[in-house]
């Protein structure tokens, strides 16, 4: 029996009498364990209470102009690379799109994908599927151990075993957490890789509501990277070097971090300078303690984090170059972002990993470095209005408190 710290001694009393339990089966704790129970509440018709509906829009790099028809990604991909911002650009009409079309598609060979996370009645398991029965070669990467989800992911990785999907579990002691998918296609000048790389999970219900983001692109080296490493995944191949991605355990650490000390040898060389991250959690020791360094060394240091941080912004002497922030709106924050100034030649990563132990060390995690100008532009000027003043938003303090701003000076709501 779980009851609150305060509830009435009599009623606790009356339960204990009523449900048959002894004193020793009563917990008392600060709030309920499970708070599934609240989607009752959330499920009332009440709609004054309700955000407005939001309705995802397709990219506007899927359709070089406006039709009833779905966009051809394939052709897309081969005009540019496109940066995909869920929830708001539609993930049915991209990512699940790729992979629909890609299972389809009698010129494609192979399809290679990771899979973590992703619903019961996935189409992008029922993708896979349709491929390896139309008899292409298809991998999938399935992580059994994905946290809450260990039933659902047998059941489906046993579904596309029986449909003759060549199912991989991972490297033993490492959880595979990277978002990847490879499709490989045969063309007029030969074969030809287009690949996905993601900061969330291929689960077409919460890309409704979690902020990620995606590239969908056919760069060759992209291709390289992601062919060595679902091989190196696969049991293939012995460790990889890497063009365009940092993957962990190997790199992702010690690439960010050799990242934010070129910025502070920048900073002392009188050039431009300034790192900005976005993240889940920031918790690892070896990072934080290269972004106080940074601090040291005059350079601003912006962090957006939704979850744990263990840095402490705007202490004297050690971090008063750092401005930490949180926002916590309508949809969940959930990609990763690393942009670095670089001497005015800026350099922009997305990808799935967090600053955690966990991810550094005992997960398989993918970064991808942007290529388009634009699409590096775009992501610093996100980073920059999630840090404006005009945003509504928690701070963090030096004292390890959190403030929140979400007024602005006559007292109306930021947005």
């Amino acid at each position: 029996l779980e009851v609150t710290t305060d509830i009435n001694p009599s009623i606790k009393s009356l339960l204990v009498r009523e449900l048959g339990v002894e004193e020793d089966e009563v917990y008392e704790v600060p709030a309920p364990l499970d708070l599934r129970g609240l989607s009752v509440i959330g499920n009332i018709e009440r709609t004054d209470l309700r955000y407005p509906r939001h309705v995802a829009h397709t990219s506007r790099f899927l359709n070089e102009s406006e039709t009833s028809k779905a966009a051809n990604v394939f052709a897309a991909m081969r005009r540019r690379d496109i940066l995909l911002h869920h929830p708001y650009d539609s993930f049915s009409t991209s990512v699940q799109a790729f992979l629909e079309q890609a299972a389809s598609d009698p010129k494609v060979q192979a399809i290679k994908q990771t899979l973590y996370r992703t619903s019961g009645d996935s189409p992008i398991v029922d993708a896979l599927v349709d491929a390896a029965e139309a008899g292409k070669q298809v991998l999938a990467l399935v992580e059994i151990k994905a946290r809450f989800d260990e039933q659902a992911n047998i059941s489906w990785a046993r579904k596309l075993e029986q449909a003759g999907v060549h199912v991989v579990y991972g490297i033993v002691g490492l959880k595979t957490h990277c978002k990847l998918s490879l499709v490989v296609r045969q063309e007029v000048d030969g074969l030809r890789r287009y690949c996905h790389i993601g900061t969330g999970n291929y689960h077409p219900s919460t890309a409704r509501y979690y902020e990620d983001l995606g590239l969908l692109t056919a760069s060759n080296e992209v291709g390289e990277d992601l062919s060595r490493l679902f091989n190196q995944l696969s049991g293939y191949a012995p460790k990889s070097t890497f063009k365009r991605l940092l993957v962990a355990p190997r790199s992702v650490r010690s690439g960010l971090i050799d990242r934010i000390e070129k910025e502070i040898a920048n900073k002392k060389a009188g050039l431009s300078a300034r790192v900005q991250i976005k993240v889940n959690n920031m918790v690892d020791e070896a990072t934080i303690d290269s972004l106080y360094r940074a601090s040291q060394a005059g350079l601003s240091v912006d962090i957006v984090v939704r979850g744990i941080c263990s840095l402490r912004p705007g202490v004297p002497g050690l971090s008063e170059n750092i401005r930490v922030r949180s926002i916590l709106g309508r949809f969940l924050e959930h990609s990763r972002i690393f942009a670095f100034a670089n001497a005015g030649d800026q350099v922009v990563y997305i990808g799935s990993a967090d600053m955690m132990h966990r991810n550094l060390d005992r997960r398989v995690e993918a970064l991808v470095q942007l290529s388009s100008t634009e699409d590096i532009s775009a992501m610093v000027a996100l980073l920059d209005r999630y840090m404006d003043d005009a945003t509504s938003s928690w701070h963090l303090e030096p004292s390890g408190e959190w403030t929140r701003h979400h007024l602005d000076e006559d007292g109306k709501p930021l947005s």
